[in-house]
């Protein structure tokens, strides 16, 4: 499906993710992490894909090349987000704000009234995000992420998702 984001400018192709595009999104997202450690590995992806979650990738329609990922697991009445990474080059353009409107709509398809997500103190850009759309943080998780000198907590975060709004109301660019 060709998506039309004015708040960009460009028509993008959303489509599902598969195991092919495993090389070009972990090569997007460790040039657009703080550190490539931050990245999710192959495994992570493959074993995800395996899983059957909501895994859905953003490419430019003239040359096929990834410029976002998301990845999302199902739960009773909840969805969990777990990977949203989004090329360097449309840092800032509105995209990662569009995909999360999307997977908002994914829930509200399956009647998932909250979405939970983790993200490291350490990434502010990110916890600003999440803020921004309306996320709070409700915990810690401890040691729960890979760091250069040893482990990083996680902040839990949640959002409640409105389910009987028809689609996701646009929010102000950053």
């Amino acid at each position: 499906m060709i998506v039309d984001m004015p708040m960009l400018d460009m028509l993008l192709v959303d489509r599902a993710m598969t195991e092919a595009d495993i090389p070009a999104v972990m090569a997007m997202e460790h040039a657009a992490c703080l550190l490539p450690l931050h990245a999710w590995s192959e495994d992570n992806y493959r074993s995800s894909i395996r899983a059957g979650y909501w895994m859905r990738v953003r490419t430019e329609p003239e040359t096929g090349r990834v410029i976002a990922v998301c990845v999302a697991m199902d739960g009773p009445d909840e969805v969990h987000l777990l990977n949203i990474a989004v090329d360097a080059s449309h840092h800032g353009t509105g995209l990662a704000q569009t995909i999360l409107a999307d997977l908002y709509d994914r829930c509200r398809q399956r009647q998932a009234a909250v979405v939970w997500l983790e993200v490291r103190p350490s990434n502010a850009p990110a916890r600003a995000r999440y803020v921004r759309e309306g996320f709070t943080e409700v915990g810690v998780r401890k040691n729960y992420y890979a760091a250069l000198n040893g482990r990083e907590d996680a902040l839990v975060m949640k959002r409640d998702i409105d389910l009987n709004a028809t689609t996701e109301v646009p929010r102000a660019l950053d």
